[in-house]
């Protein structure tokens, strides 16, 4: 099978070389610290981005990290200060306090790897928060969703459903590193994974011929390919339940890669996580395509970087833990050391470059310096209060 290329890509201002660093310029004192998939691969290419018509833009959200360093969200403790909630879940990135029917979504700016925080991201939960809100809001048409409403940047109260213990990913090209991404099985040459049966010949990058779900299920620690068959045989869904979700899983990606690539991005992959209402609704839950939850790359340069076997372009965020793994044991050191304030920065503006290529609208920075925590309380305690 020969390798397929993406569709023609929408061909945006390219971004000034002078926006891929900081003004202090601490690539050169930080090697990884590269647009690309991977430093040793990165090619002259910019990154096109609404931002490239104003290169003062990047330097005033760098200026803003600095400054908002030190009121960064990391714990919450919403249930000490709001009357009536209740600590139910705390992930890597979100915490999900209860309260009667509905459930408050945080969103953090804790970044973790090594199954550990490595450092607070300025404004990263609210990136997250309100790409996944975007998102939400024009997905209506192919599933209902659980959001209630957003009473702070950081926050999404929702509808509280029993949520389905699988994660629908959704992968359109044969890539990855990790023991359950795609070019890792394929590569130690298998050919059926989750119930996908895949042609020989593929290489690593190769737009595969349609998307494909591979679905997950929690163990432990880590994440299990299942099949289909192998869900519905557990009872993990029934039938019928996992054949809606799979169609609004493939329904979403194929929407969101239609979008992505209007504004210059391939969505590569994803995931879903869908819940049932008490009524038998099944909704998309937890968030939607955003920069944690979906792989892009750049759309712009991907032919001529796959046709050249070079690893397509992305805004790597791999230079923090790449960071980390150089300077100590991530894995075993009791503590680690700090993270540079210009990494932390960097990825900083890294998660708004994103959103706003996403979006195509501005990221609002905070304009007051209250402290984070105080204004989410605030906001969540007044919006339960009309609820």
């Amino acid at each position: 099978m020969s390798p397929s290329a993406p569709p023609s890509a929408i061909r945006l201002p390219a971004m000034p070389k002078a926006l891929l660093r900081p003004p202090s310029s601490p690539s050169a004192r930080f090697p990884h610290l590269s647009m690309s998939a991977s430093s040793s691969s990165a090619g002259s290419g910019a990154s096109p981005s609404l931002l490239a018509a104003d290169p003062s833009h990047r330097d005033a959200v760098l200026l803003a990290a600095r400054g908002a360093m030190a009121n960064c969200l990391g714990e919450t403790n919403l249930h000490l200060a709001v009357p009536g909630l209740r600590l139910a879940a705390k992930g890597k990135v979100r915490d999900v306090y209860e309260s009667g029917e509905h459930l408050v979504l945080v969103t953090t700016d804790r970044q973790s790897a090594f199954d550990r925080v490595l450092a607070s991201i300025p404004f990263k939960g609210q990136v997250l928060n309100e790409t996944s809100l975007w998102w939400f809001n024009r997905t209506r048409h192919i599933t209902p969703n659980a959001v209630v409403c957003s009473p702070d940047k950081n926050v999404t109260i929702a509808k509280r459903c029993s949520v389905f213990p699988v994660e629908f990913v959704v992968r359109g090209y044969v890539t990855g590193s990790t023991d359950t991404s795609l070019w890792t099985v394929y590569n130690k040459g298998v050919r059926n994974y989750c119930g996908n049966v895949l042609p020989d010949g593929m290489v690593k990058n190769q737009k595969l011929s349609a998307n494909i779900l591979t679905p997950t299920t929690k163990a432990a620690d880590h994440d299990v390919p299942v099949t289909p068959e192998e869900i519905i045989s557990s009872g993990l869904m029934s039938k019928e339940e996992f054949d809606e979700a799979r169609s609004k899983a493939l329904s979403l990606f194929a929407y969101g890669q239609e979008v992505a690539l209007e504004n210059g991005l391939i969505l590569v992959d994803t995931k879903y996580e869908f819940g049932k209402t008490a009524d038998g609704t099944i909704m998309l839950i937890d968030e939607v395509h955003t920069p944690d939850s979906s792989r892009y790359w750049i759309a712009d340069s991907y032919e001529e970087r796959f046709n050249s076997s070079l690893e397509p372009e992305n805004v790597d965020k791999e230079f923090l833990r790449l960071w980390f793994k150089n300077n100590c044991n991530p894995y075993e050191d009791a503590v680690l050391p700090e993270a540079p304030e210009e990494l932390v920065c960097e990825l900083a503006w890294r998660y708004i470059f994103l959103f706003e290529t996403i979006t195509q609208t501005k990221f609002e920075i905070p304009k007051t310096q209250e402290p984070i925590r105080e204004r989410i309380s605030r906001n969540v305690a007044q919006a339960l209060q009309s609820l």
